[in-house]
Formats: C-alpha cells, structure tokens, sequence
C-alpha cells in the first residue's frame, strides 16, 4: 500500500513527485532544499541557515507523516561544496541523538536544485 504525504507546511513540490511516499510502515521522503514555505524564496543567508531551513522543511513532512526525527533510519546530504561539511553537520547534529543518530551518506554534487547548496533526503520507519 502506497500514501501519498504532502502538507502546506512544507514547500509544494516544483514537479511530478512528492513530497513523501508512506510504503507499509517505511517513509520515503523527497530530497528537501531550502525553500521558506511562508515566503516563498530560498533561505541562504548562511549554510547554516540554509540547512537548519531544509532540516525545518523535513521536520513538517515527518510529522504529515506522523513521524519524527528519531523514526529516521537513514539520511542522504547532496552538497555543492565539501567545504561546507562541518557547518552543515553541526546544524544537522541539532536533530538527532548522537546515539541513535540514523545511517547516512554525504556527498559532493556539481549543482542542485535552484542552485542551492544543500539537499537531504530521509527514510524513516514507524
């Protein structure tokens, strides 16, 4: 059984996905940039504003999804520059027990969506 999950409190996908997808008891989540709901416009002050926006982003997409950051089983970070990594976990670090902390992957990408520096994407397991 497949359930579409999309809320208003999350940024509206810009093509044909979703923002999650509910597979049983598994959450896909589609990659999240950092996108303001309320305004609109990218937030990219900083990388660490940056990511603590995708971070938010994802958050309301986990809880559309009756879910939360400690259901995540495993990340994936596409970033456009290694240099920003120690910023960008810090930020990260803010959400996750360091002891139960999910699997991950990061990597390097030449662009991203709308040019932005940072996108992550979630699994999580109720």
């Amino acid at each position: 059984m497949k359930t579409i999950i999309n809320t208003p409190k999350a940024p509206a996908p810009i093509g044909p996905y979703n923002q999650a997808v509910l597979s049983n008891d598994t959450l896909y989540t589609s990659g999240q940039i950092a996108i303001d709901v309320a305004t609109g416009e990218l937030v990219m002050d900083s990388i660490a504003a940056e990511t603590k926006q995708v971070m938010e982003n994802l958050k309301a997409v986990l809880e559309a999804a009756e879910m939360s950051f400690e259901n995540v089983v495993k990340t994936s970070i596409f970033i456009s520059d290694m240099h920003n990594f120690s910023d960008i976990n810090a930020v990260y670090a803010n959400y996750f027990d360091h002891l139960t902390a999910p699997a991950r992957e990061t990597v390097e990408v030449a662009n991203l969506p709308k040019f932005v520096n940072v996108e992550i994407s979630m699994i999580a397991v109720k």
